[in-house]
């Protein structure tokens, strides 16, 4: 591997979107570090992207773990000395079919917020200083529309709640990581065909992670602290 090569780490990735992020980054010639919670299907899930000839390897990654992710951020720091993109894409929906938020169980919060809230926090303050030693970093948050503040409805609450936390997060750590070439951004990949969205979604996952790329990709003069879809920004 070059050292002159961008790393990549996106968090739940060895299927649907965040599989197709990482074949799209290394297609774009960065190094890509395919977390997964299963050892083995990331293992399949790299080799996969290796046999397309693509520059990536695996690693496991339990997003819910501080010792998990911490133990990811000391071995990226070792092996690569820094870390340039930062995909926060794992995330679960586990509200049950048809909840409402007056029938609603803490217990589904706690769990949803685990993974689609902490996960990103926390993997976020174990790495944004491997990207500052570098003058460098690009951070993108998935999230979705549900969340949106200017559209919420009904239905799934623990999941909109998780996802207007994590727009929050969004906001905060851009501003706070104003001139250091550090771009953080919220995106919506809309609703794609993988395992949470269902076979009749109408997108793929690859026009799904199209803009998680372009923003893991932006020069040194792209936005941070915005909200996006295909490339456009869109309402909190």
């Amino acid at each position: 591997m070059s050292s002159t090569k961008r790393i990549a780490l996106v968090t739940g990735a060895n299927r649907g979107i965040g599989f197709e992020i990482c074949r799209q980054l290394a297609q774009r010639g960065l190094h890509v570090v395919l977390a997964s919670r299963d050892a083995a299907r990331g293992r399949a899930a790299a080799g996969v992207l290796r046999n397309e000839g693509l520059d990536v390897e695996t690693r496991t990654l339990d997003v819910t773990s501080a010792r998990s992710i911490n133990a990811l951020a000391a071995w990226i720091g070792k092996s690569h000395g820094r870390l340039d993109v930062l995909v926060n894409n794992a995330g679960i929906m586990i509200d049950p079919r048809g909840s409402r938020f007056v029938d609603s169980r803490i217990n589904t919060y706690r769990d949803t917020l685990a993974t689609n809230l902490f996960g990103p926090l926390l993997l976020c303050q174990a790495l944004v200083p491997l990207m500052k030693k570098k003058g460098y970093g690009r951070i993108v948050n998935l999230s979705s529309e549900l969340g949106q503040l200017s559209g919420m409805g009904e239905g799934t609450p623990a999941y909109r709640i998780s996802k207007t936390a994590l727009n929050a997060l969004t906001r905060i750590l851009a501003a706070e990581s104003k001139g250091s070439n550090i771009l953080v951004n919220s995106m919506s990949p809309g609703w794609v065909k993988t395992d949470m969205g269902g076979p009749k979604a109408p997108r793929t996952p690859g026009q799904g992670a199209d803009t998680a790329v372009w923003l893991a990709t932006l020069p040194d003069s792209g936005p941070s602290g915005g909200f996006f879809r295909d490339r456009k920004r869109i309402p909190w």
